[in-house]
Protein backbone atom coordinates (compact mmCIF):
# COMPACT_ATOMS: atom_id res chain seq x y z
CA UNK A 1 0.00 0.00 0.00
CA UNK A 2 2.95 2.34 0.51
CA UNK A 3 3.70 2.25 -3.22
CA UNK A 4 0.13 3.21 -4.07
CA UNK A 5 0.18 6.16 -1.69
CA UNK A 6 3.47 7.34 -3.19
CA UNK A 7 2.03 7.13 -6.71
CA UNK A 8 -1.02 9.17 -5.78
CA UNK A 9 1.19 11.85 -4.23
CA UNK A 10 3.02 12.39 -7.53
CA UNK A 11 2.09 15.57 -9.35
CA UNK A 12 0.31 14.70 -12.58
CA UNK A 13 1.27 18.05 -14.11
CA UNK A 14 5.02 17.98 -13.48
CA UNK A 15 6.23 14.47 -12.61
CA UNK A 16 8.04 12.81 -15.51
CA UNK A 17 7.53 9.31 -14.09
CA UNK A 18 3.80 9.84 -14.58
CA UNK A 19 4.56 10.95 -18.13
CA UNK A 20 6.17 7.55 -18.84
CA UNK A 21 3.28 5.55 -17.40
CA UNK A 22 0.11 7.59 -16.84
CA UNK A 23 -1.95 4.41 -16.76
CA UNK A 24 -0.37 3.19 -13.53
CA UNK A 25 -0.97 6.64 -12.03
CA UNK A 26 -4.63 6.66 -13.07
CA UNK A 27 -5.22 3.07 -11.94
CA UNK A 28 -3.82 3.90 -8.50
CA UNK A 29 -6.16 6.87 -8.29
CA UNK A 30 -9.07 4.73 -9.50
CA UNK A 31 -8.71 2.53 -6.41
CA UNK A 32 -9.94 5.53 -4.40
CA UNK A 33 -13.04 5.81 -6.59
CA UNK A 34 -13.97 7.18 -10.03
CA UNK A 35 -13.64 10.79 -8.80
CA UNK A 36 -10.53 11.71 -6.84
CA UNK A 37 -9.41 14.87 -5.04
CA UNK A 38 -5.69 15.40 -5.70
CA UNK A 39 -3.65 15.73 -2.52
CA UNK A 40 -1.13 18.20 -3.92
CA UNK A 41 -3.51 20.56 -5.77
CA UNK A 42 -7.06 21.84 -5.55
CA UNK A 43 -7.97 19.68 -8.55
CA UNK A 44 -10.37 16.76 -8.99
CA UNK A 45 -9.42 13.89 -11.33
CA UNK A 46 -12.18 11.91 -13.03
CA UNK A 47 -11.17 8.38 -14.07
CA UNK A 48 -14.60 6.72 -14.36
CA UNK A 49 -16.19 6.34 -17.80
CA UNK A 50 -19.73 7.22 -16.67
CA UNK A 51 -18.50 10.14 -14.57
CA UNK A 52 -16.34 11.49 -17.41
CA UNK A 53 -19.32 11.29 -19.75
CA UNK A 54 -21.42 13.12 -17.16
CA UNK A 55 -18.94 16.01 -16.94
CA UNK A 56 -18.36 16.28 -20.69
CA UNK A 57 -22.10 16.50 -21.39
CA UNK A 58 -22.90 18.90 -18.55
CA UNK A 59 -22.22 22.32 -20.04
CA UNK A 60 -24.48 24.05 -17.51
CA UNK A 61 -22.31 23.29 -14.50
CA UNK A 62 -18.89 22.85 -16.12
CA UNK A 63 -17.04 25.38 -18.27
CA UNK A 64 -14.22 24.80 -20.75
CA UNK A 65 -12.84 28.23 -19.86
CA UNK A 66 -9.43 27.03 -18.63
CA UNK A 67 -8.55 24.87 -21.67
CA UNK A 68 -5.83 24.20 -22.67
CA UNK A 69 -4.14 25.32 -19.42
CA UNK A 70 -5.86 23.77 -16.40
CA UNK A 71 -3.59 25.64 -13.99
CA UNK A 72 -4.24 29.15 -15.33
CA UNK A 73 -4.97 31.57 -12.49
CA UNK A 74 -8.50 32.85 -12.06
CA UNK A 75 -8.46 36.65 -12.39
CA UNK A 76 -11.14 36.97 -9.73
CA UNK A 77 -11.99 35.53 -6.32
CA UNK A 78 -14.65 32.85 -6.25
CA UNK A 79 -17.47 34.26 -4.16
CA UNK A 80 -20.70 32.31 -4.11
CA UNK A 81 -21.95 29.21 -5.87
CA UNK A 82 -22.16 30.47 -9.47
CA UNK A 83 -19.28 32.05 -11.41
CA UNK A 84 -20.79 31.56 -14.88
CA UNK A 85 -21.05 35.28 -15.63
CA UNK A 86 -17.53 36.02 -14.39
CA UNK A 87 -16.03 33.28 -16.57
CA UNK A 88 -17.96 34.49 -19.62
CA UNK A 89 -16.74 38.05 -19.11
CA UNK A 90 -13.06 37.15 -18.64
CA UNK A 91 -10.80 35.70 -21.37
CA UNK A 92 -8.63 32.86 -20.09
CA UNK A 93 -5.70 34.01 -22.22
CA UNK A 94 -4.99 36.72 -24.83
CA UNK A 95 -5.34 34.34 -27.79
CA UNK A 96 -8.09 32.04 -26.54
CA UNK A 97 -9.37 29.53 -29.07
CA UNK A 98 -12.76 27.83 -29.29
CA UNK A 99 -11.56 24.97 -27.08
CA UNK A 100 -12.10 27.38 -24.17
CA UNK A 101 -15.46 28.75 -25.37
CA UNK A 102 -18.81 27.81 -23.88
CA UNK A 103 -22.44 27.74 -24.98
CA UNK A 104 -23.63 29.84 -27.89
CA UNK A 105 -20.21 31.41 -28.35
CA UNK A 106 -18.67 27.98 -28.84
CA UNK A 107 -21.42 26.84 -31.23
CA UNK A 108 -21.04 30.02 -33.30
CA UNK A 109 -17.26 29.69 -33.52
CA UNK A 110 -17.50 26.02 -34.42
CA UNK A 111 -19.90 26.83 -37.26
CA UNK A 112 -17.08 28.73 -39.01
CA UNK A 113 -15.42 25.38 -39.71
CA UNK A 114 -18.45 24.10 -41.65
CA UNK A 115 -17.03 25.02 -45.10
CA UNK A 116 -14.13 22.64 -44.41
CA UNK A 117 -16.25 19.58 -43.73
CA UNK A 118 -18.58 19.44 -46.72
CA UNK A 119 -18.55 16.11 -48.63
CA UNK A 120 -16.91 17.71 -51.67
CA UNK A 121 -14.19 19.40 -49.61
CA UNK A 122 -13.42 16.25 -47.65
CA UNK A 123 -13.28 14.21 -50.87
CA UNK A 124 -10.79 16.64 -52.42
CA UNK A 125 -8.73 16.63 -49.24
CA UNK A 126 -8.67 12.83 -49.11
CA UNK A 127 -7.39 12.73 -52.69
CA UNK A 128 -4.53 15.02 -51.65
CA UNK A 129 -4.01 12.91 -48.52
CA UNK A 130 -3.67 9.68 -50.48
CA UNK A 131 -1.30 11.13 -53.06
CA UNK A 132 0.89 12.74 -50.41
CA UNK A 133 0.93 9.58 -48.27
CA UNK A 134 1.85 7.48 -51.28
CA UNK A 135 4.89 9.63 -52.05
CA UNK A 136 6.06 9.86 -48.44
CA UNK A 137 5.76 6.13 -47.83
CA UNK A 138 7.49 5.15 -51.05
CA UNK A 139 10.39 7.43 -50.16
CA UNK A 140 10.94 5.96 -46.69
CA UNK A 141 10.39 2.38 -47.84
CA UNK A 142 13.09 2.82 -50.47
CA UNK A 143 15.40 4.03 -47.69
CA UNK A 144 14.68 0.91 -45.64
CA UNK A 145 13.26 2.77 -42.66
CA UNK A 146 12.70 6.14 -41.04
CA UNK A 147 11.99 8.11 -37.90
CA UNK A 148 8.22 8.14 -38.17
CA UNK A 149 6.84 10.77 -35.78
CA UNK A 150 8.84 13.84 -36.81
CA UNK A 151 9.90 12.94 -40.35
CA UNK A 152 6.66 11.42 -41.65
CA UNK A 153 3.64 11.80 -39.35
CA UNK A 154 4.09 15.46 -38.39
CA UNK A 155 4.75 16.86 -41.90
CA UNK A 156 2.02 14.60 -43.32
CA UNK A 157 -0.65 15.85 -40.91
CA UNK A 158 0.54 19.46 -41.27
CA UNK A 159 0.25 19.36 -45.04
CA UNK A 160 -3.14 17.63 -44.92
CA UNK A 161 -4.57 20.35 -42.66
CA UNK A 162 -2.94 23.06 -44.76
CA UNK A 163 -4.59 21.57 -47.86
CA UNK A 164 -7.96 21.32 -46.13
CA UNK A 165 -7.75 24.99 -45.16
CA UNK A 166 -6.59 26.03 -48.62
CA UNK A 167 -3.25 27.43 -47.44
CA UNK A 168 -1.40 28.62 -50.57
CA UNK A 169 1.24 26.15 -51.76
CA UNK A 170 4.01 28.76 -51.43
CA UNK A 171 3.33 29.11 -47.68
CA UNK A 172 3.01 25.45 -46.74
CA UNK A 173 6.70 24.86 -46.09
CA UNK A 174 6.71 27.82 -43.69
CA UNK A 175 3.75 26.26 -41.87
CA UNK A 176 5.60 22.96 -41.59
CA UNK A 177 8.62 24.69 -40.05
CA UNK A 178 6.41 26.58 -37.60
CA UNK A 179 4.73 23.35 -36.47
CA UNK A 180 8.12 21.65 -36.12
CA UNK A 181 9.19 24.33 -33.64
CA UNK A 182 6.01 24.23 -31.55
CA UNK A 183 6.12 22.68 -28.04
CA UNK A 184 3.56 19.96 -27.30
CA UNK A 185 0.28 21.16 -25.75
CA UNK A 186 0.52 20.97 -21.96
CA UNK A 187 4.32 20.98 -22.06
CA UNK A 188 5.64 19.81 -18.67
CA UNK A 189 8.98 21.46 -19.31
CA UNK A 190 7.60 24.94 -20.03
CA UNK A 191 8.33 27.66 -17.51
CA UNK A 192 5.98 30.36 -16.38
CA UNK A 193 5.90 31.85 -19.86
CA UNK A 194 7.24 28.89 -21.78
CA UNK A 195 4.40 29.05 -24.30
CA UNK A 196 3.81 32.82 -24.32
CA UNK A 197 5.27 33.24 -27.81
CA UNK A 198 3.90 30.17 -29.52
CA UNK A 199 4.54 29.48 -33.22
CA UNK A 200 0.77 29.46 -33.68
CA UNK A 201 0.86 33.19 -32.96
CA UNK A 202 3.13 33.59 -35.98
CA UNK A 203 0.73 31.47 -38.01
CA UNK A 204 -2.05 33.89 -37.05
CA UNK A 205 -0.28 36.53 -39.12
CA UNK A 206 -0.62 34.39 -42.22
CA UNK A 207 -4.31 33.71 -41.66
CA UNK A 208 -5.01 37.37 -40.90
CA UNK A 209 -3.61 38.21 -44.33
CA UNK A 210 -5.57 35.44 -46.05
CA UNK A 211 -8.88 36.48 -44.49
CA UNK A 212 -8.29 40.18 -45.19
CA UNK A 213 -7.41 39.51 -48.83
CA UNK A 214 -10.38 37.18 -49.40
CA UNK A 215 -12.83 39.61 -47.86
CA UNK A 216 -11.51 42.38 -50.08
CA UNK A 217 -11.23 40.22 -53.22
CA UNK A 218 -13.14 36.93 -52.96
CA UNK A 219 -11.77 33.95 -54.87
CA UNK A 220 -13.14 30.54 -55.75
CA UNK A 221 -11.47 28.71 -52.86
CA UNK A 222 -12.18 27.34 -49.40
CA UNK A 223 -10.36 30.20 -47.69
CA UNK A 224 -12.86 32.62 -49.24
CA UNK A 225 -15.74 30.46 -47.98
CA UNK A 226 -14.33 30.68 -44.46
CA UNK A 227 -13.60 34.41 -44.73
CA UNK A 228 -17.16 35.14 -45.87
CA UNK A 229 -18.90 32.67 -43.55
CA UNK A 230 -21.74 33.92 -41.37
CA UNK A 231 -22.73 32.91 -37.88
CA UNK A 232 -25.95 30.86 -37.56
CA UNK A 233 -27.86 34.04 -36.70
CA UNK A 234 -26.73 35.67 -39.96
CA UNK A 235 -24.23 38.08 -38.42
CA UNK A 236 -20.69 38.49 -39.75
CA UNK A 237 -17.90 37.32 -37.44
CA UNK A 238 -14.97 39.51 -36.63
CA UNK A 239 -12.04 38.64 -38.89
CA UNK A 240 -9.98 37.52 -35.90
CA UNK A 241 -12.60 34.91 -35.01
CA UNK A 242 -12.18 33.40 -38.49
CA UNK A 243 -8.40 33.47 -38.01
CA UNK A 244 -8.72 31.76 -34.64
CA UNK A 245 -10.94 29.03 -36.13
CA UNK A 246 -8.24 28.19 -38.66
CA UNK A 247 -5.56 28.27 -35.97
CA UNK A 248 -7.67 26.01 -33.78
CA UNK A 249 -7.71 23.32 -36.46
CA UNK A 250 -3.90 23.30 -36.44
CA UNK A 251 -3.64 23.57 -32.65
CA UNK A 252 -6.17 20.82 -31.93
CA UNK A 253 -5.60 18.50 -34.85
CA UNK A 254 -1.96 18.55 -35.82
CA UNK A 255 -0.11 17.22 -32.79
CA UNK A 256 -2.83 14.81 -31.68
CA UNK A 257 -3.10 13.17 -35.12
CA UNK A 258 0.67 12.93 -35.60
CA UNK A 259 1.06 11.31 -32.19
CA UNK A 260 -1.85 8.96 -32.87
CA UNK A 261 -0.02 7.77 -36.00
CA UNK A 262 3.03 7.06 -33.84
CA UNK A 263 1.01 5.20 -31.20
CA UNK A 264 -0.72 3.09 -33.87
CA UNK A 265 2.50 2.27 -35.72
CA UNK A 266 4.28 1.24 -32.55
CA UNK A 267 1.44 -1.17 -31.80
CA UNK A 268 1.74 -2.68 -35.30
CA UNK A 269 5.52 -2.90 -35.15
CA UNK A 270 5.49 -4.56 -31.71
CA UNK A 271 2.88 -7.20 -32.61
CA UNK A 272 3.83 -9.02 -35.80
CA UNK A 273 0.86 -11.42 -35.65
CA UNK A 274 -1.54 -8.49 -35.43
CA UNK A 275 0.32 -6.71 -38.21
CA UNK A 276 0.02 -9.74 -40.48
CA UNK A 277 -3.66 -10.14 -39.68
CA UNK A 278 -4.37 -6.53 -40.72
CA UNK A 279 -2.02 -6.78 -43.71
CA UNK A 280 -4.08 -9.70 -45.02
CA UNK A 281 -7.43 -8.00 -44.35
CA UNK A 282 -7.12 -4.26 -44.78
CA UNK A 283 -10.73 -3.75 -43.65
CA UNK A 284 -9.39 -4.32 -40.14
CA UNK A 285 -7.49 -1.00 -40.22
CA UNK A 286 -10.64 0.78 -38.99
CA UNK A 287 -11.36 -1.49 -35.97
CA UNK A 288 -7.62 -1.53 -35.20
CA UNK A 289 -7.53 2.26 -35.08
CA UNK A 290 -10.57 2.45 -32.80
CA UNK A 291 -8.92 0.10 -30.30
CA UNK A 292 -5.71 2.16 -30.46
CA UNK A 293 -7.80 5.24 -29.71
CA UNK A 294 -9.28 3.48 -26.69
CA UNK A 295 -6.11 1.88 -25.31
CA UNK A 296 -3.61 4.60 -26.19
CA UNK A 297 -5.33 7.62 -27.69
CA UNK A 298 -3.19 10.69 -28.13
CA UNK A 299 -5.22 12.94 -25.79
CA UNK A 300 -4.80 11.94 -22.15
CA UNK A 301 -7.13 14.51 -20.62
CA UNK A 302 -9.32 17.51 -21.12
CA UNK A 303 -10.17 20.07 -18.46
CA UNK A 304 -13.15 21.82 -16.96
CA UNK A 305 -13.88 24.28 -14.18
CA UNK A 306 -17.10 24.12 -12.19
CA UNK A 307 -19.09 27.22 -13.07
CA UNK A 308 -21.71 26.32 -10.48
CA UNK A 309 -21.82 24.15 -7.40
CA UNK A 310 -22.69 20.62 -8.48
CA UNK A 311 -21.73 16.96 -8.06
CA UNK A 312 -19.69 14.41 -9.96
CA UNK A 313 -20.86 10.98 -8.92
CA UNK A 314 -20.93 11.09 -5.12
CA UNK A 315 -18.52 14.02 -4.75
CA UNK A 316 -19.67 17.56 -4.04
CA UNK A 317 -18.01 20.02 -6.42
CA UNK A 318 -17.99 23.72 -5.45
CA UNK A 319 -17.94 26.53 -8.00
CA UNK A 320 -14.38 27.22 -9.12
CA UNK A 321 -13.15 23.65 -8.66
CA UNK A 322 -10.82 22.50 -11.47
CA UNK A 323 -11.48 19.12 -13.03
CA UNK A 324 -9.15 16.83 -14.98
CA UNK A 325 -11.32 14.58 -17.14
CA UNK A 326 -8.98 11.70 -17.89
CA UNK A 327 -10.02 10.33 -21.25
CA UNK A 328 -7.22 7.75 -21.03
CA UNK A 329 -8.47 6.45 -17.69
CA UNK A 330 -12.14 6.47 -18.73
CA UNK A 331 -11.23 4.41 -21.78
CA UNK A 332 -9.72 1.79 -19.44
CA UNK A 333 -12.49 1.77 -16.85
CA UNK A 334 -13.17 -1.90 -15.98
CA UNK A 335 -16.80 -1.03 -15.22
CA UNK A 336 -17.21 -0.21 -18.92
CA UNK A 337 -14.61 -2.36 -20.73
CA UNK A 338 -13.83 -6.03 -20.14
CA UNK A 339 -10.09 -6.57 -19.49
CA UNK A 340 -9.57 -2.89 -20.33
CA UNK A 341 -5.76 -2.93 -20.60
CA UNK A 342 -5.88 -5.74 -23.16
CA UNK A 343 -5.77 -4.82 -26.86
CA UNK A 344 -8.67 -6.57 -28.63
CA UNK A 345 -9.82 -6.22 -32.19
CA UNK A 346 -13.59 -6.31 -32.59
CA UNK A 347 -14.67 -5.05 -29.18
CA UNK A 348 -18.43 -4.41 -29.15
CA UNK A 349 -19.47 -0.76 -29.28
CA UNK A 350 -15.82 0.27 -29.59
CA UNK A 351 -16.69 3.69 -31.04
CA UNK A 352 -18.23 4.64 -27.70
CA UNK A 353 -14.70 5.37 -26.43
CA UNK A 354 -13.99 8.94 -25.32
CA UNK A 355 -10.76 9.53 -27.25
CA UNK A 356 -12.41 12.39 -29.15
CA UNK A 357 -14.37 13.65 -26.14
CA UNK A 358 -18.15 13.82 -26.07
CA UNK A 359 -20.88 16.42 -26.02
CA UNK A 360 -20.62 19.96 -27.39
CA UNK A 361 -16.82 19.79 -27.50
CA UNK A 362 -16.59 16.47 -29.35
CA UNK A 363 -13.58 16.81 -31.65
CA UNK A 364 -14.78 18.46 -34.88
CA UNK A 365 -11.85 16.93 -36.75
CA UNK A 366 -12.43 13.32 -35.65
CA UNK A 367 -13.34 12.13 -39.19
CA UNK A 368 -10.23 13.86 -40.54
CA UNK A 369 -7.99 12.29 -37.88
CA UNK A 370 -9.38 8.83 -38.57
CA UNK A 371 -8.83 9.27 -42.30
CA UNK A 372 -5.26 10.57 -41.85
CA UNK A 373 -4.18 7.59 -39.75
CA UNK A 374 -6.03 5.00 -41.82
CA UNK A 375 -4.66 6.27 -45.14
CA UNK A 376 -1.06 6.43 -43.93
CA UNK A 377 -1.19 2.98 -42.29
CA UNK A 378 -2.77 1.52 -45.42
CA UNK A 379 0.06 2.87 -47.60
CA UNK A 380 2.70 1.45 -45.24
CA UNK A 381 1.03 -1.96 -45.29
CA UNK A 382 0.69 -1.82 -49.07
CA UNK A 383 4.36 -1.13 -49.73
CA UNK A 384 6.01 -3.35 -47.09
CA UNK A 385 6.17 -7.00 -46.09
CA UNK A 386 7.35 -6.23 -42.55
CA UNK A 387 7.43 -3.21 -40.22
CA UNK A 388 9.61 -3.53 -37.13
CA UNK A 389 11.11 -1.25 -34.51
CA UNK A 390 14.73 -0.28 -35.06
CA UNK A 391 16.40 -2.08 -32.16
CA UNK A 392 19.61 -0.10 -32.63
CA UNK A 393 17.54 2.94 -31.57
CA UNK A 394 14.95 1.47 -29.21
CA UNK A 395 16.64 -1.64 -27.83
CA UNK A 396 15.43 -5.26 -27.92
CA UNK A 397 11.90 -6.48 -27.14
CA UNK A 398 11.36 -6.53 -23.39
CA UNK A 399 13.91 -3.79 -22.83
CA UNK A 400 12.79 -0.92 -25.05
CA UNK A 401 14.00 2.64 -24.75
CA UNK A 402 11.00 4.80 -25.59
CA UNK A 403 10.72 8.59 -25.23
CA UNK A 404 7.42 10.40 -24.79
CA UNK A 405 6.57 14.04 -25.31
CA UNK A 406 6.66 15.89 -21.96
CA UNK A 407 2.97 16.79 -21.89
CA UNK A 408 0.10 16.38 -19.45
CA UNK A 409 -2.35 16.63 -22.36
CA UNK A 410 -0.78 14.59 -25.16
CA UNK A 411 0.11 10.89 -25.00
CA UNK A 412 2.61 10.53 -27.80
CA UNK A 413 6.07 9.38 -28.69
CA UNK A 414 8.86 11.92 -29.08
CA UNK A 415 10.24 9.69 -31.83
CA UNK A 416 9.74 6.24 -33.35
CA UNK A 417 12.43 4.63 -35.49
CA UNK A 418 11.12 1.83 -37.70
CA UNK A 419 12.64 -0.57 -40.21
CA UNK A 420 10.75 -1.32 -43.39
CA UNK A 421 11.11 -4.40 -45.59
Amino acid sequence: MATSATTVEKDYFTDHSVLLDPYDYFETIRRHGPVYQMQSRDVVVVTGFAEALEVLRNTQDFSSWLNPDPLVKLPFDVDGDDITAQLAATPSNPMELMVSYDGERHAAARSLLNPLFTPSRLKANEEFMRAYAEKMVQDVVSAGGCELVNKVATPFVTMVIADLLGVPADDREAFRQLIDSAPPPGNMDAGEDGQSVHPLMVMAGYFTRYVSERRAQPQNDVMTEMALAKYPDGSTPDAMEVVKSAMFLFAAGQDTSAKLIGNAMRRLAEDQDLQQQIREDRKLVGPFLEEVLRVEGSTKATFRIASRGTRIGDMEIPAGKRVVVSLSAANRDPRRWEDPAEFRLGRPKIKEHLAFGRGAHTCAGAPLARAEVAVLLDRFLEHTSAITLDEARHGPAGSRTIEYEPSYIIRGLANLHIKLA
